[in-house]
């Protein structure tokens, strides 16, 4: 803390509501994304930014919900390894049955190994 000015003043330097400038985002084989858990009642919450989830692998954990993270003025996936490959099909789709896919892709950028990348680039070759 650097004289008078108080950690948490979330507002003075996030605004009201809360807009982030960049969210970094990985994605699981199933769409999750963050702690967003495909079939757990944290997909509903819009009316917080942080939220609790249930166990996932073990872990009760904490997560941005999506109305912070659609709020963020960029986004940034990094997507690695063969197990993701569908999943990378559908969240490029925009596929709403997936968490990943409910998230915003106007400010998003998506970085993606060729591993998980595999699909998207044969879809790509065979159209083009």
């Amino acid at each position: 803390m650097l004289g008078n000015q108080h950690p948490y003043r979330d507002r003075e330097f996030a605004g009201s509501p809360p807009v982030l400038d960049l969210v970094h985002l990985g994605l699981g084989p199933d769409g999750h994304t963050a702690s967003l858990v495909p079939g757990y009642p944290v997909l509903s919450i819009t009316d917080a930014d942080v939220a609790l989830t249930g166990n996932y692998q073990g872990r009760r954990r904490m997560t941005l919900t999506y109305p912070v993270i659609n709020r963020a003025r960029r986004i940034i996936w990094v997507v690695t390894g063969s197990d993701k490959t569908d999943a990378l099909c559908r969240l490029s789709a925009s596929d709403a049955s997936i968490p990943a896919g409910r998230i915003s892709r106007e400010s998003a950028l998506v970085l993606a190994d060729r591993a998980s990348a595999g699909q998207l680039t044969a879809q790509g070759k065979a159209g083009g």
